[in-house]
């Protein structure tokens, strides 16, 4: 039977307007605590929105992500959304990675190949 070590989550939904962000930074802090190495790649204009520093109406993001990235959890924020929303690497919670959209394809298709664990918000 495979092993699942790693841990790909996709958040591509609007921090305001659905339970995705919420749930991804869960799912993320449960599988770290389990000892799984987890990955959150933001994309889209509106995922990316959760990388985002000082939200107005959603600071206690903040705060989750960073327990997150003390517990090891890796973020990674496309820079094609970001650019699209005019979301610049200064704006953005120290820590979290930029990175083009071959990454984030290139990413997916190695998580696949070898039978990790994938979840899109």
């Amino acid at each position: 039977m495979h092993k699942v070590t790693n841990v790909l989550i996709l958040l591509k939904s609007m921090i305001y307007e659905s339970t995705g962000p919420l749930e991804t930074l869960r799912f993320a802090k449960h599988y770290s605590k389990q000892g799984l190495n987890v990955n959150i790649i933001l994309f889209g204009p509106m995922g990316v929105i959760l990388a985002k520093k000082d939200k107005a109406g959603a600071r206690e993001y903040d705060q989750r992500i960073n327990e997150c990235m003390n517990l090891g959890v890796n973020f990674m924020c496309c820079k094609l959304g970001s650019s699209l929303v005019g979301l610049k690497y200064e704006q953005m919670i120290p820590g979290i990675e930029i990175i083009e959209p071959k990454a984030i394809a290139d990413t997916i298709l190695e998580f696949s190949q070898k039978q990790q664990l994938i979840i899109t918000l």
